[in-house]
């Protein structure tokens, strides 16, 4: 299924953008910032490591919610979701996945896996990145609101999609 986010009469989409959460885990929950930012979105996406159906549920509650399942999510979640989706917002398409592989070559790497694609997010280093070609393509990782690794900050994106046209923004979680 490829969900169309917004008709012909509206020119902006607003997408929130989240990866690898990574719940349950103890007493760890998503921080109030980012579940503010996605009631207020028109759609959600996930680029994978919910871990489980119930998170996916939660998210539900939020909003309209576009996911794929990443490495660590259990055989239920694996069962829901698919590996990649299509988002088709504002006149944009937009490309998600879990993991795109190293970092050496990944721009054009994903460009040739998604060629219809205006952008890709994708997750699983937990490392937030933003790449443009040469030609607009991009691709942007949100980091995670949950399990920031070896990011100084908890973080998430924010894509706005006007006129065909799609532009990312890191959200500091603190």
């Amino acid at each position: 299924m490829f969900p169309k986010v917004g008709n012909s009469q509206e020119l902006t989409v607003q997408i929130a953008v989240i990866s690898d959460t990574h719940l349950p885990r103890g007493t760890r929950r998503l921080p109030d910032a980012c579940v503010e930012r996605l009631k207020r979105a028109d759609l959600i996406v996930h680029a994978g490591d919910l871990m489980t159906v119930a998170v996916l549920r939660e998210l539900e509650t939020y909003g309209q919610v576009v996911a794929v399942h990443g490495n660590v999510d259990d055989a239920a979640l694996r069962a829901t979701l698919p590996a990649s989706a299509t988002v088709n917002a504002a006149g944009a398409t937009i490309a998600v996945t879990h993991d795109a592989g190293p970092a050496k070559g990944r721009l054009a790497r994903m460009r040739r896996r998604f060629p219809q694609a205006d952008a890709v997010v994708f997750g699983h280093s937990h490392i937030p990145l933003h790449e443009r070609a040469n030609d607009g393509f991009q691709i942007f990782n949100p980091g995670s609101p949950t399990e920031r690794r070896r990011s100084p900050s908890h973080t998430m994106g924010i894509a706005q999609v006007t006129d065909g046209r799609v532009s990312f923004e890191l959200i500091v979680l603190g």
